[in-house]
Formats: C-alpha cells, sequence, structure tokens
C-alpha cells in the first residue's frame, strides 16, 4: 500500500480514536476528525465511508498489532487467563471509554459486529493450531462464534461496571467463563 494513504488512515483513525476517548460517537463529526488528523473531508471520503467503518478500522488494526501471539501460538500460562489474553485485555483497559461507547446500549452495531468477528478470526486461528481435545466433533465456526460472544459479554459487563474493576479481574472472569464450566463439569463427572 502507498505509504501516504497508511499515513492517512493512521492518523484519521487516531484522530478517532482521540476524539471517541474524550465524547460520545454520536457527537463526534467527521469535520471534528479532519481537523484532529490535519487531514481535508475529501481524504477521509476517499478512505471511509462513514466515521463508524473508520473507528472499526482503527480497533482492529489495534488489535491486530496486538494478536500476532495469538493468533500463532496456543495460550501461554496454566495458571489463570494467558499473557495473551492479558495483553488483549490490556488494550481494551487502555482504550476503556471507547470500548463503553461501542459496546454500550447506544453504541454501535457495526463496530461491535466487526469485533466480534474479529475476535472469532482469531479463535478460529488458536483452536486450529491448539486443537484441543474437548472441541473434537464439533465445528470450527461453532466453537469460535461461541467463544467470541462469551468473550464480548464478559468485556461488556467489566466495562460497564462502575468502578471498571481491573485489569486481572476481567482477566479471570473471562478465563474461568472460557475454561471454568468445563473443568467444573469434567470434575463433577459429568
Amino acid at each position: 500500500m502507498d505509504p501516504r494513504v497508511v499515513r492517512t488512515r493512521v492518523s484519521l483513525q487516531a484522530a478517532l480514536l482521540s476524539l471517541a476517548r474524550e465524547r460520545e460517537l454520536d457527537e463526534i463529526t467527521v469535520s471534528d476528525i479532519v481537523e484532529r488528523a490535519e487531514v481535508n473531508r475529501s481524504s477521509f471520503y476517499q478512505h471511509y465511508s462513514d466515521k463508524e467503518t473508520l473507528l472499526a478500522e482503527a480497533l482492529e488494526a489495534a488489535v491486530d498489532d496486538l494478536s500476532g501471539t495469538l493468533r500463532s501460538s496456543p495460550p501461554s500460562g496454566v495458571d489463570g487467563a494467558p499473557a495473551e489474553l492479558r495483553l488483549y485485555l490490556a488494550h481494551i483497559a487502555d482504550n476503556a471509554a471507547v470500548y463503553r461507547r461501542v459496546l454500550g446500549d447506544h453504541g454501535s452495531a457495526l463496530v461491535a459486529a466487526r469485533l466480534r468477528g474479529q475476535i472469532e478470526h482469531i479463535v478460529r486461528d488458536a483452536v486450529a493450531t491448539a486443537n484441543p481435545e474437548s472441541f473434537t466433533g464439533l465445528p470450527l465456526d461453532v466453537v469460535a462464534a461461541g467463544i467470541a460472544g462469551t468473550a464480548i459479554g464478559v468485556i461488556t459487563a467489566w466495562l460497564m461496571r462502575d468502578p471498571v474493576p481491573p485489569l486481572d479481574t476481567a482477566g479471570e472472569w473471562l478465563w474461568r467463563m472460557l475454561v471454568g464450566p468445563g473443568e467444573g463439569w469434567r470434575a463433577a463427572g459429568t
């Protein structure tokens, strides 16, 4: 990709993320974004059709920077949430205001759907690499959708609490939701 295109997109993404940390998405205009990014309005529309698409791409880019490890190797660590999951949650914590707005009752269905799709993609890759016994016989898309739905649900519940609990708490909650029920059922002999 042309370096100028990359610079413009990165600038627009950074501008919108910065603005979204400050105020509601509905209050942010394209004019606000281009002013913060120091580009002209036509540059915005050359790259994005609307601010929701820009926000979805900005969050995807940020997560893609973090998710290489999640996609290329099984989770590390045996006690509690793996380091890769904590890294992902740290990104969300650093951008809590943005994610709270996106995942809240008046959030962006487009951005939430793309976030869920991105998590499903990460899960498909991780499950295909690790090939855990617990998913034998289940279609990979079903596993990915189930885990992504659980992850989005836990992340949303975490971010909507006031005050927002610490990152380690969210990691424990999510990890227990992902592996806890299966462990409990095995221990109970079911």
